[in-house]
């Protein structure tokens, strides 16, 4: 007999620990190779953990709701083999060597937490949001309280406070330190103003619901979202009518061709990676005054979790993709997101993102954008409109299938002509869809 150490698993470059949610397997139990034996969270995705090996589970480490470094031995596995090196679940993403030969970032911080000073950071548990074990010693070692941190504006995923961020606000902290007490603004500048949520009552029947993890990391992102970015939104209406009757002439035989039901949303991706190609300048981020142009094309596609909360696959390449591949990854990636099946990597790297309002029966709506991305576009409901039809014979009313899309940008760096240009070629691409186009 020989024990395997289970190990918590890397779950991306920047992330450096997991919650544990629940333990599938217990001690005592049997597991075969491959079998799920827990479940963890991270602030990106949740994630089910196979048994790299066959045995029995003779002592679980941690507890439920416990969050883990990675790297840390979290179950000992009893099995009937030679002892194995503990490694992380190959259903699991591992950071990638940086292509000049440079240790990944998530190694570094790994490092550098594992190496930190004895005096305890701030508790893991603590906070509405996760904060990397580098963090906590930087805020520990600054003495910044759990109150002051949880008001830093987080740079990384879903709000997550990064290494650069906790500097930068003890850079701005230092030199506010450094200023007079009694220093007044200068004339005719306004003072900065702070604001904080209103005081809610209590009074009358009242349920108090706790959010949930993934709805306070949600409701960070929003808020900072708003900050970092003045968003504006245009309009467009669209029709889609030629969309509408290809999609009901050609689904069944797609459906044997294939083997995939096509929905609308692929023409939707197709079309802005389309207009991407024209546009380049919306496939971008901002860092500073630095304007980064994305080359790879990567759109992101907002899906509802059972749960209510949405999550933001990610389709890579997707103007290298046909309609048939953008069908494959479209539901892939759905059917996984709502099984919570989604991997680290696939909810990463998105350049522009769209969500469907039109699902909830909306017929337009004003998205905030994904930081670090300038721009999302929202679809609204596909209705019968009467349309005036311009004819050779004249102007006809008929009625068609229409559809309005808005889109929101960064206004630091998306004016209204770039914005407005890029949200009509969308629309222009849609409305001149082949009726006749093969599958």
């Amino acid at each position: 007999m020989a024990q395997f150490e289970l190990i918590m698993p890397k779950m991306g470059e920047s992330i450096m620990e997991a919650t544990i949610l629940k333990w599938v397997k217990n001690v005592g139990d049997q597991i075969e190779l491959d079998e799920t034996i827990v479940e963890i969270a991270t602030d990106k995705v949740d994630s089910e953990v196979p048994s790299p090996v066959a045995g029995k589970v003779v002592q679980v480490l941690y507890a439920e709701n416990d969050t883990v470094p990675i790297g840390k031995v979290i179950a000992l596995i009893e099995t009937e083999i030679g002892a194995a090196e503990p490694k992380a679940s190959p259903a699991l993403a591992e950071p990638a060597p940086q292509a000049n030969g440079q240790i990944p970032t998530a190694a570094i911080v790994k490092e550098a937490a594992m190496e930190s000073p004895s005096p305890q950071p701030i508790g893991k548990g603590e906070g509405s949001r996760f904060y990397s074990p580098l963090v906590r010693n930087i805020a520990q070692q600054e003495n910044i309280a759990l109150h002051e941190l949880e008001n830093i504006t987080g740079s990384g995923m879903q709000g997550r406070v990064t290494k650069k961020d906790i500097l930068s606000y003890l850079e701005d902290r230092k030199e506010s330190l450094q200023t007079s007490p009694a220093a007044k603004p200068a004339k005719g500048t306004p003072a900065q103003t702070t604001y904080s949520a209103p005081a809610v009552s209590l009074d009358g029947n009242v349920e108090i619901i706790e959010m949930d993890r993934m709805r306070r990391l949600i409701a960070d992102h929003m808020v900072m979202s708003k900050h970092v970015s003045p968003h504006v939104t245009s309009f467009v209406e669209v029709d889609v009518t030629n969309i509408v009757k290809w999609r009901e002439k050609v689904k069944d035989v797609f459906q044997k061709k294939y083997n995939e039901k096509i929905t609308y949303t692929p023409v939707f991706i197709e079309a802005v990676a389309r207009a991407i190609r024209d546009f380049p300048m919306v496939n971008i981020s901002v860092d500073g005054t630095s304007i980064m142009v994305r080359k790879d094309v990567n759109i992101g596609m907002a899906a509802a979790l059972p749960s209510g909360n949405l999550i933001v696959p990610v389709i890579k390449g997707a103007d290298q993709l046909n309609l048939a591949g953008l069908t494959k990854s479209v539901n892939d990636l759905a059917n996984r997101a709502r099984a919570n099946q989604l991997k680290p990597e696939e909810i990463q790297g998105g350049t522009f993102t769209i969500t469907n309002v039109g699902t909830f029966g909306n017929v337009m709506g004003t998205p905030i954008i994904n930081q670090p991305q300038v721009a999302i576009l929202a679809v609204g409901a596909i209705r019968k409109k009467p349309a005036v039809l311009e004819t050779e014979y004249g102007d006809i009313i008929a009625v068609r299938h229409m559809m309005f899309l808005s889109m929101s940008y960064d206004h630091r760096v998306v004016d209204g002509f770039l914005g407005g240009s890029f949200l009509k070629r969308v629309a222009d691409y849609l409305e001149g869809f082949e009726p006749d186009r093969a599958i």
